[in-house]
């Protein structure tokens, strides 16, 4: 199906020293890059790996772009491979969530363009509805800070739980005001989320990996994140100084086309939802 490699950390980490893999212009501080090569991106598998392969197949070629695609199984190596120029530019995140990245890491990664929004959702193998939930259940939620966060505002957007005021993007469980069914937290990494579903009551799974292990957000989700004047939707980004690259101007402009609106709306039936 997919015809691109899917690299994890370590892999990356081995294939940098051993095989020399980097874009052109890679490893320069100034953050340009030659744009007479192959622009390569790193994407998560699924939404952004599987957009950007449509654009690949069916776009690119008419728009004199030469795309490559990367895929990452986690979400730090996407940012810390364009920081560094092994990969010209990534398609995997939010606001948020970069800018948390870049002032933990020092990394100096721009947005480009939005092109959707993946809902985050409450999922469970052992109750139907969220209210079905027992005193002292535990709910699986990602252990980065924004994510961690978001999670928690979900919860609290449907009744769970209520966070103190002034909880914002790095909200943890400490900022619960009230837990009237005394739910218990279980953080673990955004990619095991998912798997987690047999050991926890419940789980709130990024829409990404929640697609990629055959959820339907759309139809599963206990509860579903809304779309309405949400700040996360994902991103083309680069480096800054790389945002007027021809290449990634070509790229933005294909990823908000009507193709792709229509090839994202089609394929995941709400469970991604174009943000353009």
């Amino acid at each position: 199906m997919r015809n691109t490699a899917k690299l994890t950390t370590a892999v990356l980490a081995t294939g940098a020293l051993t095989l020399g893999l980097t874009a052109c212009g890679s490893g320069k501080d100034s953050g340009s890059s030659d744009a007479s090569g192959p622009l390569v991106v790193a994407a998560s598998p699924t939404p952004h790996a599987e957009i950007l392969n449509f654009v690949k197949d069916k776009l690119a070629k008419k728009a004199g772009l030469d795309l490559e695609v990367k895929e990452f199984t986690d979400y730090i190596t996407p940012n810390t491979a364009t920081e560094d120029g092994s990969v010209d530019a990534n398609y995997f995140q939010n606001q948020p969530y970069l800018d948390d990245f870049n002032k933990k890491r020092g990394t100096h990664i721009v947005p480009v363009v939005t092109v959707h929004l993946e809902p985050l959702g409450l999922y469970s193998h052992k109750i139907k509805k969220a209210d079905a939930l027992k005193s002292g259940a535990t709910i699986a939620v990602p252990n980065d800070a924004v994510n961690e966060a978001r999670a928690l505002k979900l919860l609290a957007a449907n009744g769970l739980i209520t966070l103190k005021d002034g909880a914002g993007s790095e909200a943890t469980p400490q900022d619960i005001a009230k837990n009237p069914k005394n739910l218990t937290f279980k953080e673990v990494e955004a990619a095991q989320t998912a798997r987690s579903l047999d050991d926890v009551d419940a789980a709130v799974i990024n829409g990404n990996y929640a697609i990629s292990s055959g959820i339907k957000p759309a139809k599963e989700a206990l509860v579903l994140e809304s779309p309405k004047n949400s700040p996360y939707g994902n991103f083309l980004a680069v480096k800054k100084g790389n945002e007027k690259d021809p290449r990634v101007k070509k790229l933005a402009k294909l990823l908000t086309s009507p193709e792709v609106k229509k090839f994202i709306e089609d394929k995941y039936q709400g469970s991604v939802i174009p943000s353009f």
